[in-house]
């Protein structure tokens, strides 16, 4: 659709000056959410309200969007095009990524009690001439690419669609099976659907190297938590670096927690402190879009799930 005027963007589910000027800079107009042409949605945790007919478009907060689907508002909304936030965050979970990622290859995850170089030395590995997996090349994928290619690191980047990823080797998700074994390390940076769900379990670890890292910068769900304590309490693996689990929060009496070379962190690879200026920026992106009859960017696919 295209617009004669400025078109109205509501804000929800809380009045906010900062949104406000994000809609005014991307060249829309804030405004109540009765004659709203879209909504910005700034709370994952709340519930949409119900959107009046004029409603065109609905920007949601977080990359994660399976709240929003298991509630079936995207569904029950066919006329309305959703948006996530994927891609708005990718530089700072593609850090943590890589931190958690040499972390664990270096064995910095190991607590010195006396100065041993020769024994630390023996237990560090190093990450460059290794290959990694990325499954799931999106936003954050895509980011963490150049900095593991800067390392010396050969990259195998895992997509549905077999969409060419720059300095990567692509395989389809429908050849993971062939992929496990051939890599040193692997980074989950895949949404969290159906078909993922459990994606890393028993079956895969024990196709995995004994010196291979896992980390996790995307959904909990994506690793079969069971699996993964009982491979590393085997030494199946090498580690696992974990920005997410499940459950979430992880119970403090969790077996993991006791683990050495499992190294959590708790969801925090997108710190509140870079979260809002981040989605501002997205807002005013996709205002601007939207307002000029451009589909907005990382529309969300309800068949897909994210």
């Amino acid at each position: 659709m295209s617009f004669d005027d400025a078109p109205v963007i509501a804000v929800g589910p809380k009045p906010d000056p900062d949104f406000d000027a994000a809609i005014t800079a991307g060249g829309g107009e804030p405004g109540p959410l009765a004659r709203a042409d879209g909504l910005i949605w700034t709370d994952s945790r709340a519930p949409l309200p119900k959107l009046p007919p004029s409603v065109r478009w609905v920007q949601l907060p977080f990359a994660g969007v399976e709240g929003f689907l298991d509630s079936g508002v995207i569904a029950g909304n066919p006329k309305v095009v959703f948006t996530s936030a994927a891609g708005a965050y990718s530089g700072t979970v593609a850090e943590q990524a890589i931190a958690l990622l040499l972390a664990g290859v270096r064995g910095l995850w190991r607590r010195e009690t006396s100065w041993d170089a020769a024994g630390a030395g023996a237990r560090t590995g190093r990450l460059g001439g290794t290959t990694v997996a990325i499954i799931g090349a999106g936003g954050i994928g895509r980011d963490i690419i150049p900095a593991l290619r800067g390392l010396g690191v050969k990259v195998v980047a895992v997509n549905r669609s077999g969409t060419d990823v720059s300095d990567a080797v692509v395989v389809t998700a429908d050849h993971l099976d062939e992929v496990w074994p051939a890599v040193d390390h692997v980074i989950l940076a895949a949404p969290s659907t159906a078909e993922t769900r459990a994606l890393v379990n028993a079956k895969v670890l024990a196709q995995l190297q004994p010196h291979s890292w896992i980390i996790n910068v995307a959904r909990g769900s994506l690793i079969d938590t069971d699996a993964l304590v009982a491979a590393l309490k085997k030494g199946t693996i090498g580690g696992v670096g974990l920005d997410v689990t499940d459950p979430e929060p992880l119970p403090d009496d969790h077996p993991l927690w006791s683990i050495p070379n499992a190294i959590i962190t708790p969801h925090v690879a997108n710190p509140p402190q870079h979260l809002r200026p981040a989605l501002l920026a997205r807002v005013e992106v996709n205002v601007r879009r939207f307002a000029n009859d451009m589909e907005p960017l990382a529309v969300i696919d309800a068949d897909r799930g994210y």
